[in-house]
């Protein structure tokens, strides 16, 4: 028989997709087959021609589960398809019907099926699936992320209780996640103090770590939509801080930290030949990730020259300086299949961070 865990989670950016990936790894150790599936996904991606949710295509090709691919991602939501199924273009029977189908087929040929949920408990409401609903038409039961802390934790996870209460889902554990590393130990202390009359268990997640957290260079020319020039090879490398490159080269250099991203308005030449002249010194390699040179001006022509033979990583994307840096800034770093570092360092941590074999025993 095959054992299901629906993850889900109490809002968006817990670490849901994370958890996932570490259970992959950690399931596969033990079992033959392990499977997965995101029954409505909420962000279309493309794998090898086929539309899928993006969490369903990195779970694919990190774990090499292309030949599922169609049963992973039974329902995709493109623009436009919550009015169709609200004005019954799509019948919703005929979605369920769909997920359960996929979710069958995988259990056939699984001895451990994931099965990922979207947002918090209530997504999907308005399409009448959601989380907390197609947990229970599932019969998966559910563990139930969480950020950090102890008071929002208690909170989120009481709200969300409530809708899977209403649905009949069975919530066997919540994992806090993205924990402070020295409070780590009293936090899951108090949360299992705080919910010891529940009949689910508190476990830990991991801890926060900035890897984990931060984007690379290859998310930030995602994100803004043009090119990373310079070293391509340098896409891979995280980035720990952004910087705003306001104030006087001098300024600018003085508070650089390891690893950061420095946007930079394409008129500031003197800035621009400073931080590409230093990415020459090993030590300042250390600290400049790249550039992202801001503003619809283009660059003077032998400032480009100087970067250009720097070799430093830089994006110019188009667009003004407070338009880059606020999107940068509101972004969220998601896992993508390309991030081989973090994907490697998920697996290691989930091995030493993550109690498999406790929410194994429960599930």
């Amino acid at each position: 028989m095959c054992k299901k865990i629906f993850i889900a989670a109490t809002e968006q950016h817990c670490g849901k997709t994370t958890t996932s990936v570490s259970l992959m790894h950690l399931a596969r150790k033990k079992y033959g087959r392990v499977g997965f599936i995101k029954p409505v996904g909420p962000k279309p991606s493309k794998l090898n021609g086929y539309s899928m949710d993006k969490d369903a295509a990195l779970i694919a090709e990190v774990y090499g589960l292309e030949e599922d691919m169609e049963l992973m991602s039974p329902v995709v939501l493109h623009p436009g398809s919550t009015r169709r199924i609200l004005d019954g273009e799509i019948p919703k029977e005929q979605l369920f019907e769909r997920i359960s189908d996929a979710c069958r087929a995988l259990e056939q040929k699984c001895d451990f099926l994931i099965i990922e949920g979207a947002g918090h408990g209530g997504v999907g409401s308005v399409l009448g699936m959601s989380n907390a609903r197609v947990a229970r038409e599932l019969g998966a039961p559910v563990l139930l992320v969480s950020g950090g802390g102890i008071g929002n934790v208690i909170d989120a996870v009481s709200l969300n209780l409530a809708i899977y209460e209403k649905e009949g889902a069975d919530v066997r554990v919540v994992m806090a996640n993205k924990l402070i590393p020295s409070k780590r130990d009293t936090t899951l202390k108090y949360l299992t103090m705080a919910f010891a009359q529940e009949p689910f268990k508190v476990t830990g997640g991991f801890n926060y770590s900035p890897i984990l957290a931060n984007p690379t260079l290859n998310r930030i020319s995602q994100i803004l939509s043009a090119p990373l020039q310079g070293d391509p090879d340098k896409g891979m490398r995280i980035i720990n801080e952004t910087q705003l490159g306001a104030a006087s080269a001098q300024r600018v250099i003085d508070l650089l930290h390891n690893s950061t991203l420095l946007v930079v308005t394409s008129s500031r030449d003197e800035l621009l030949v400073t931080i590409a002249s230093l990415y020459h010194i090993p030590e300042y390699q250390e600290k400049i990730a790249g550039m992202v040179i801001s503003g619809i001006s283009p660059v003077s022509k032998i400032t480009q020259q100087i970067i250009d033979d720097s070799r430093i990583p830089y994006i110019k994307p188009g667009i003004t300086t407070a338009e880059a840096f606020s999107i940068i800034t509101d972004d969220v770093s998601k896992i993508t299949a390309e991030d081989s570092q973090k994907i490697s360092l998920i697996q290691r941590l989930a091995e030493s961070e993550l109690d498999f074999e406790m929410i194994d025993s429960i599930f």
